[in-house]
């Protein structure tokens, strides 16, 4: 987005580059639906004014090309070349979303035939674990311990799944008509949480952006908390909720796989949830209209005559929120906890003893920035950069409250397995972020009053409004993919390719399947034959 939006907005409005700037003004549009008056300070301004609405997103920062508002260019000329800003910021959040579900996929692929290869046989992992998992490159004590407390543990869950399918075999009826009715049960419990989740972030978000704009009534760290009050809200459901499935989930008698991969997808589906519900809040509140005026815009144009920016602001103060927290929890949390442990021999101290350090739990949490990031670039061009710059920062806080206030887990978690997992979380993410980014371009009204597509009544209009502009021939060709005639018979071959594929991967597992039978067959030819030998050698 930089590339290809901010970087010539910037070149071009500076007139950089011999580069000259093209605003046109939209067309058959109600005049009260471009009035765009953001609240920039004026005058004699305090400090914490500037470090409000740094936090915020509004003030001074609302009007530079952070947000979505800024770029109200039509067209850049470079040279004599012309740039069409509003198609190129279009197609670049077209081009980093498939960029990153290809990135996605291809990884997700070599992870899927890896965990493929490992869950086939059991008899073969016990074999490699045994015989063939020890790393004898390991010189280090610690990396030592750490490893064969890892294999063990493997080990212990594999006997641990056998253990569970054999009691599964052995369930009476009775037995299981209590399970599952206990299992339907809590998962009543679940969804009532997250119904409880849902509703608190609606509310949170209508209080927020009803009460927020009155100024005049409240002084600035109070209407800082309120327009923070729901990611307040966002957080302390993502803190609550896992920690309550992680407690459902011990009376629901599943196998320890199972069990850990049942509570990530719940903590998963919260996360990016909560996130989704917090759109759709503030979308319900974008169009609201009761009166005619505000008909005529397409959304509610008082409380947000540029909409997006707002979204953008929502985004980035979600990035802004989680960032301090998560250095709120290692420097207040971890740190002073390392000290009572370290310090104090009372036994309830020593009984808590250090943090483990969950691997999936910090999975969780880049999974639910990166989606953040992915939702909200479309808003806030640049937020990407500070996505970056968060995660710098937050990795070596959490390398060095790892290796100084963090304990091993003590469930390590499979490699084999947790690579796939999150990459799959990860395409979940991006998956959900599709959703919001594809209503708020085709659907929902543009606004009028500020951004690149004031002219258009939504974002996806300036690709039909491009093809205009092209050569007939080349229109028609593009009109002719976009139809029936074409979008038919090419689904038909893409379905006959896809069955093809298919058979074959079948055909392929098939032969798979003989060539394991040929082996043990083998084998059991080399111990006959051994066998034979050693009667063969023992008589006189």
């Amino acid at each position: 987005m930089f590339g290809f939006v901010t970087f010539p907005s910037i070149i071009s409005e500076y007139g950089l580059f011999n580069s000259s700037i093209a605003k046109i003004t939209p067309k058959n549009i109600e005049p009260h639906c471009t009035v765009y008056n953001p609240g920039g300070n004026q005058g004699l301004v305090y400090f914490y004014t500037y470090l409000k609405d740094l936090l915020s997103g509004t003030g001074f920062l609302e009007v530079t090309s952070l947000f979505y508002g800024y770029y109200t260019i039509d067209d850049a000329w470079i040279s004599a070349l012309r740039y069409n800003l509003p198609l190129a910021y279009l197609l670049a959040t077209f081009a980093y979303l498939a960029v990153s579900l290809i990135w996605i996929i291809t990884r997700s692929g070599e992870g899927f035939k890896q965990n493929f290869v490992h869950r086939e046989d059991q008899f073969q992992s016990y074999c490699n674990k045994v015989f063939a998992g020890w790393d004898f490159c390991i010189t280090d004590l610690n990396a030592a311990r750490l490893k064969h407390r890892s294999l063990q543990y493997e080990l212990q869950t594999d006997l641990e799944e056998e253990r569970y399918k054999r009691k599964i075999a052995d369930r009476t009826l009775k037995e299981k008509l209590r399970i599952y009715s206990l299992r339907i049960f809590i998962n009543i419990i679940v969804i009532a949480v997250l119904s409880g989740c849902f509703y608190s972030i609606y509310r949170a978000t209508v209080f927020s952006q009803e009460n927020s704009k009155d100024i005049n009534n409240m002084n600035s760290q109070a209407n800082l908390l309120v327009q923070y009050f729901p990611s307040m809200v966002i957080t302390l459901a993502n803190f609550i909720a896992p920690w309550i499935f992680s407690i459902l989930i011990t009376f629901e008698d599943y196998s320890p796989a199972f069990e850990i991969t049942l509570t990530l997808m719940r903590c998963v589906f919260v996360r990016l949830a909560n996130i989704g519900v917090l759109l759709f809040s503030l979308w319900s509140q974008i169009s609201n209209c009761s009166t005619d005026k505000c008909k005529a815009c397409g959304y509610n144009y008082e409380l947000y005559p540029c909409w997006e920016s707002e979204v953008g602001q929502e985004m980035y103060k979600l990035m802004i929120f989680d960032f301090f927290i998560i250095l709120a929890v290692v420097l207040f949390v971890d740190f002073p906890r390392k000290l009572l442990v370290a310090h104090c021999s009372c036994k309830p101290v020593q009984w808590c003893g250090l943090r483990e350090f969950g691997i999936p739990d910090n999975v969780l949490d880049i999974v639910y920035g990166q989606t953040i990031c992915w939702i909200g670039t479309f808003f806030s061009p640049l937020l990407p950069a500070i996505a970056t710059i968060k995660y710098f920062i937050i990795f070596y806080v959490k390398k060095v409250s790892l290796i100084h206030t963090c304990k091993t887990a003590a469930k390590p978690i499979r490699a084999s397995s947790s690579n796939f997992f999150f990459l799959v979380v990860l395409l979940i993410g991006l998956v959900l972020a599709f959703v919001p980014l594809g209503i708020s371009i085709a659907l929902i009204p543009s606004s009028k009053a500020c951004g690149p597509f004031r002219s258009f009544n939504t974002s996806w209009a300036v690709v039909p409004d491009t093809v205009l502009g092209f050569p007939r021939e080349l229109q028609q060709f593009l009109h002719g993919i976009a139809s029936e005639a074409f979008a038919v018979p090419f689904f038909m071959v893409i379905c006959l390719v896809l069955f093809y594929f298919i058979a074959l991967a079948g055909a392929h597992k098939r032969v798979v399947e003989q060539l394991r039978e040929q082996l043990v067959m083998e084998s059991r030819d080399k111990l006959f034959l051994v066998r034979k030998i050693t009667e063969a050698q023992s008589r006189p």
